[in-house]
């Protein structure tokens, strides 16, 4: 099988994963950025100059979505290396579908959509004039084609069904099971982030929450430097703060994360629904604290809401501000962080990728056998 996904496979934790599981089984071959991921057998990499988004923007102001799509440089590229036809193919993310179905596997195409596409950055004026229109043409043509298709949420799922007819089922995104167990709760708390910075994720609220001064705990965050100018300003606001209260620091490697976060008491997410895609955000990096056996503190989005009060895996805030925030960890003493992360061990399992990913080895399985059959009927 072949994966194909317009990202450095491997640090992307969501295709790294899918590499790894069906490496197991099948001859695994890749496509993306980066260096060979492990568990590839054989690996395409882009080279690092060419763009994903790079678009003719006369073409697609046009409506020439085609033409667009065909011309991108990253697609021409990967095109002119004649890429292997193979039994089944997964492409990740929207943007690699139309490709991947190019690729005439002999079982299939399994598309997996880690984002509701058409709206994943419509807080930008421009990008939902210029890029939306022609992810939705992108949706409608190809991606309803696909033999099968999975997505990382409940309400992803159902937008896919309502503007599209595309029937996703849902492969969150949880993290490998971890072989931790909970670390005593630390006096002041230990708080901690990870993940991606963004401004529309909004993470200088959870620094904000910090300059309350009846809350005694510290802050640490672990990010993925997405915009390099977001993370200076979060680092100039934390340097406002007194010494050793807010740490802004690189990303660690996945491998290490999980031992990392574990040396610290409380996993924290909130994040104002500035997009549709974060109004019904289910991220990694609440997988990845449970994996690490800590208490979870996240904003009133539906399915954190429901993943956090469902398993008593910590608390939820009453709305998306520092405040709430605030008002929310104070109100949480020792005990009540070491029932939470005793409760993040007892659903260690179930949450755990190896649980949490069966959609995929049944969609892949079935388009094996299909290609064992000699191919579609």
């Amino acid at each position: 099988m072949l994966v194909i996904s317009f990202s450095d496979i491997s640090r992307d934790a969501r295709v790294l994963k899918q590499v790894r599981m069906f490496a197991a089984e099948y001859r695994v071959l890749t496509c993306g950025y980066g260096p060979c991921p492990e568990g590839s057998t054989w690996h395409l990499r882009i080279p690092d100059d060419l763009k994903q988004w790079r678009l003719d923007k006369a073409l697609v102001l046009s409506g020439r979505y085609r033409r667009a799509y065909w011309e991108q440089e990253v697609v021409a590229w990967v095109m002119a290396q004649g890429l292997p036809r193979t039994d089944v193919v997964l492409a990740d993310d929207v943007d690699t579908v139309p490709l991947a179905l190019s690729l005439d596997p002999r079982g299939g195409v399994h598309a997996d959509l880690h984002e509701y596409a058409p709206r994943q950055k419509e807080d930008r004026p421009a990008w939902r004039l210029f890029v939306a229109p022609y992810l939705r043409w992108i949706c409608r043509t190809y991606v309803t084609r696909a033999d099968s298709v999975t997505t990382v949420g409940l309400g992803l799922a159902q937008e896919y069904l309502r503007e599209f007819g595309i029937r996703a089922e849902v492969v969150t995104n949880a993290a490998p099971f971890q072989e931790l167990s909970p670390s005593p709760v630390g006096q002041p708390l230990r708080i901690v982030h990870s993940g991606g910075a963004m401004p529309s994720r909004r993470l200088d609220l959870m620094i904000e929450a910090m300059r309350d001064t009846a809350l005694d705990a510290t802050l640490d965050l672990y990010l993925v430097p997405s915009d390099p100018g977001y993370v200076e300003r979060l680092r100039d606001q934390a340097a406002q703060l007194p010494a050793g209260r807010v740490g802004v620091h690189d990303a660690v490697p996945y491998d290490d994360l999980h031992a990392v976060l574990n040396a610290y008491d409380i996993g924290v997410f909130v994040c104002p629904p500035t997009t549709f895609n974060l109004a019904n955000a289910l991220p990694n990096k609440v997988f990845d604290f449970v994996q690490a056996r800590l208490a979870l503190v996240v904003s009133p989005t539906p399915e954190m809401r429901s993943l956090v009060e469902d398993r008593d895996l910590g608390a939820v805030t009453a709305g998306f501000g520092a405040d709430d925030l605030a008002e929310t960890l104070r109100g949480l003493d020792a005990a009540a962080v070491q029932a939470a992360k005793a409760s993040s061990d007892h659903h260690a399992v179930d949450l755990a990728a190896e649980r949490q990913s069966t959609a995929w080895e049944t969609a892949v399985r079935a388009l094996a056998d299909r290609a064992g059959r000699g191919g579609p009927d």
